[in-house]
């Protein structure tokens, strides 16, 4: 009998240098830093440097990608015109997809042969979108209220310019903080569904943009990056602290999943909740929102008590992301702008050393049988 492991649960499938979870700890290292640690000292620039090349960026090396990475993020035109033809209903992760293909379809590097693969090219192609996504989450959320794009401005690093572009304002230096800690935090997490998704493409010799695209199309599911929209869904829902326990009874009742909690990875709980929660207060400090702390806190301690399941990163990063004025529906589009620094780092790492990945399955269908005659 051929074993089956449903979801490639407890199957290691290669190595990687990129991150892991260190079980003795609890924590998630990039590179061999824990999480945490990058999360209270260095911008997400040098995070994203970290993930590429392997080591934490000198100042010089720091400055010259800020200078490159503020130069990459106007959108093109062609970019622009695209958001326009797209239907306003349109989930913002469509959006986000279909412009990364457009991306893709415009670079002039990915002609000729071995182009497509090429570690310095493939390089400047993930240095590129780090710097396109802030600019095109911001153009979609602003489309959706019905306002102008705000250009990026050269002046601000990659979260205050992200929220610059958003809001037109700046947020507190706390609150620019928070969102950069969010970044940081959601930059990477080894094989998950959309790293294995984009590897898979990449196993193939595709671009790095096919698998980029690929990749987000797994993000966009409840069950992986969509879990962020789906928590604020479900405080929408709840209402109150004060309907907790009844909402909680039927939900438990109907065997709903409850989204934010839980993890394959973590079994003592997220490594990265702590760091986020954190990051949450500052935000709910200053909102003087007690009805949403007082929910949070009410399900959250409700849940655990019943089901024994902890809190992912996706729990606190929903509320802090309304808080600092995202729609929901731009949640998962803020997941990519994160998260595009680890794929393309694996992206990059299974070019390095590549196998096509093209696993086995157990066929249980109907055994041969032929067409009847006549």
């Amino acid at each position: 009998m051929t074993d089956i492991h449903k979801g490639l649960a407890g199957v290691v499938v290669d190595t990687t240098a990129v991150s892991k979870v260190n079980p003795e700890t609890n924590s998630l290292l990039y590179r061999g830093y824990p999480v945490q640690e990058l999360a209270a000292t260095q911008p997400f620039e040098a995070v994203a440097l970290l993930l590429w090349h392997g080591e934490l960026p000198t100042a010089v090396e720091l400055a010259a990608f800020e200078r490159e990475e503020r130069a990459l993020r106007p959108l093109d035109p062609r970019t622009l015109a695209l958001l326009d033809t797209l239907p306003g209903t349109a989930h913002p992760m469509d959006v986000v997809r279909t412009v990364v293909s457009q991306l893709g379809a415009c670079d002039d590097t990915l002609h000729g042969p071995g182009a497509w693969t090429d570690p310095e090219l493939d390089l400047a192609r993930a240095r590129y979108l780090f710097a396109q996504l802030p600019t095109v989450v911001a153009a979609v959320q602003r489309r959706r209220r019905g306002l102008a794009p705000i250009p990026p401005r050269d002046d601000l690093d990659y979260a205050s310019n992200f929220l610059w572009m958003t809001f037109g304002e700046l947020p507190s230096a706390a609150a620019v903080d928070v969102f950069r800690v969010s970044m940081v935090l959601y930059a990477e997490h080894s094989f998950n569904a959309s790293t294995f998704t984009a590897r898979v493409i990449a196993s193939t010799t595709a671009d790095l943009y096919s698998a980029v695209v690929g990749a987000i199309g797994a993000l966009k599911g409840p069950l992986h990056g969509g879990a962020n929209e789906a928590v604020m869904h479900l405080f929408d829902e709840i209402g109150s602290a004060e309907r907790v326990g009844p909402w909680l009874d039927r939900a438990l009742a109907e065997k709903r999943k409850i989204m934010g909690f839980g993890h394959r990875v973590y079994k003592r709980g997220d490594s990265r909740v702590p760091t986020m929660r954190a990051a949450l207060e500052v935000l709910l400090e200053e909102s003087e929102d007690t009805g949403l702390a007082e929910l949070y806190e009410t399900l959250e301690r409700e849940f655990v008590a019943r089901k024994g399941i902890y809190p992912n990163l996706d729990y606190p990063s929903g509320p802090a992301y309304r808080l600092l004025g995202f729609d929901t529906e731009i949640f998962t589009p803020l997941f990519v702008a994160a998260r595009v620094t680890g794929w393309t780092a694996h992206i990059m790492e299974q070019a390095a050393a590549n196998a096509l990945i093209r696993p086995l399955s157990a066929y249980d269908g109907p055994e041969e049988r032929h067409v009847p005659q006549g």
